[in-house]
């Protein structure tokens, strides 16, 4: 999977096209699916789509300043997944559904204000507030949904315009509360920001239901990515990919974020919600990132411990780094350049999970902490993985600083592989691939090492790994 997006790409209205002119070279490396960022009208040019505010508008109405969203027009994204269908690529939609943004006016209406590290936690009596909650979306006039929000389709917001205070404010109402099944994370993590979306009113379900149903009959998006999924009641959540799943094609994908390091938190949702859902791998990733901090104090061996891939694979998209990870986002939590390309051979030559190639970390990602991409290291382990990354998988880890497996192939895909890694020195491990290769040279396909590596008789070779590198190493006139 291609995350087609990094937080700062240009807002100029003009990336659909550009990315259009790029699928025939995703095709050629290897990529078979592209989670596009969020298609919806959101609110403003520059907002990279999470503030959403319309979700029947894919850059088809004027509205918030423009008709256009952020990446450009609705015709221009149903160009970009046409033509990526044409080339063989699934299109995942970003679908955000925790919160709405950008109301089109304000109403007065009863809440309790609470801890904002303790949502559980009153800190008011009763009292009326004036909120941005009102949606009637003047510019699309009741075009695909006649659907109108208020304040009674919210649980939440964090803005009195009567006062011209910020805070966490609860609305309150007939059945209203904070939503169950949401992280316990300050007590409740139901909100999140702007309007809390109230998932457990049914004309919401209702609208969310069509909605779905709408955008796959009018894109042809192959699956959904759903965001924030810890703020969202996880029934809900349940309820809505079953909707889905019923509704569309076989083979239809939903993946989501479920931000936690915590395993036993990770479980218990894919648990709540039926093993419908794939995970991001968040507990991977931070091992990455604490890889990449702790140098060769590491101990690699330990890399998948704690993590999805490990104990549920089929259910894990691994991933390096994100939009959300990248320097100065909230969720900042960005693996240090030196083991970005082992990281990702990690996800990329081994046989256990979905991996995910970030945008940033191909492209580059802009900002306060701008840093280039790694196009030409990550085409050439996309590439290796193409050709080499199948079949049986051997693990040779044995030594915290260095770690290596030797994958098999299968029919289709005859040639072995022999990966290695180090975080420290020099290294090299003895790992087995075969007496039919005996006599035999292999070559680091990566062009990290310039030796060649004999097979012995036994089908053993001595493959080899500079310091804070990776190599991967297949017979010699396999590569290209």
């Amino acid at each position: 999977m291609f995350q087609g997006f990094e937080w700062y790409v240009s807002a100029e209205g003009n990336f659909y096209k550009w990315m259009t002119s790029e699928i025939e070279k995703y095709k050629e490396i290897g990529f078979t699916s592209i989670w596009l960022p969020p298609m919806s009208k959101a609110t403003s040019e520059f907002d990279v789509g999470y503030g959403i505010y319309d979700l029947f508008d894919l850059g088809e109405f004027d509205q918030k300043g423009q008709i256009r969203t952020k990446y450009g027009t609705k015709e221009e994204l149903l160009t970009l997944i046409e033509t990526a269908h044409e080339h063989g690529i699934s299109v995942y939609a970003d679908i955000v559904l925790n919160h709405k943004a950008g109301a089109d006016y304000s109403e007065v209406f009863k809440v309790v204000k609470v801890n904002p590290d303790n949502r559980l936690e009153e800190i008011s009596e009763p009292y009326d507030i004036e909120g941005f909650t009102g949606f009637d979306f003047p510019g699309r006039k009741g075009k695909y949904s006649e659907f109108k929000w208020n304040f009674n389709h919210f649980t939440g917001v964090d803005y009195d315009h009567l006062s011209g205070e910020n805070g966490v404010y609860k609305i309150l109402g007939e059945n209203k509360d904070w939503s169950l099944g949401v992280s316990g994370e300050k007590g409740n993590y139901d909100y999140l920001m702007f309007a809390d979306i109230n998932h457990s009113h049914p004309e919401v379900r209702e609208e969310l239901f069509h909605y779905s149903d709408w955008l796959v009959e009018t894109t042809g998006v192959d699956g959904f990515r759903l965001d924030a999924m810890r703020h969202i009641n996880d029934y809900f959540i349940r309820d809505f990919v079953k909707h889905t799943l019923e509704k569309q094609k076989e083979g239809f994908y939903i993946f989501g974020e479920y931000w936690t390091a915590d395993l036993d938190k990770s479980r218990n949702f894919t648990y709540q919600t039926d093993f419908e859902i794939d995970l991001f791998d968040v507990g991977l990733h931070f091992n990455f990132h604490q890889a990449s901090l702790a140098n060769e104090l590491y101990d690699l061996r330990k890399i998948f411990d704690n993590t999805l891939v490990q104990s549920n694979p089929t259910m894990a998209v691994t991933f390096v780094d994100n939009h959300d990870s990248q320097p100065d986002q909230s969720l900042s939590s960005w693996v240090g350049a030196w083991f970005k390309p082992l990281a990702y051979g990690i996800i990329l030559l081994r046989q256990e999970g979905y991996p995910c190639v970030f945008f940033g970390d191909y492209y580059g990602v802009g900002g306060e902490y701008p840093e280039e991409g790694k196009a030409e290291v990550l085409e050439k382990l996309m590439l290796c993985r193409k050709s080499f990354a199948y079949g049986q998988q051997d693990d040779y880890f044995n030594d915290p600083n260095v770690v290596g497996w030797v994958r098999h192939g299968d029919e289709e895909h005859p040639f072995a592989s022999a990966t290695i890694l180090s975080n420290k020195e020099d290294s090299l491990i003895s790992m087995y691939v075969g007496e039919h290769y005996a006599g035999q040279e292999f070559a680091d396909y990566l062009g990290n090492h310039p030796d060649k590596v004999m097979i012995n008789e036994d089908g053993y070779g001595n493959f080899k790994v500079y310091k804070r590198s990776i190599s991967c190493w297949v017979k010699d006139d396999t590569v290209i």
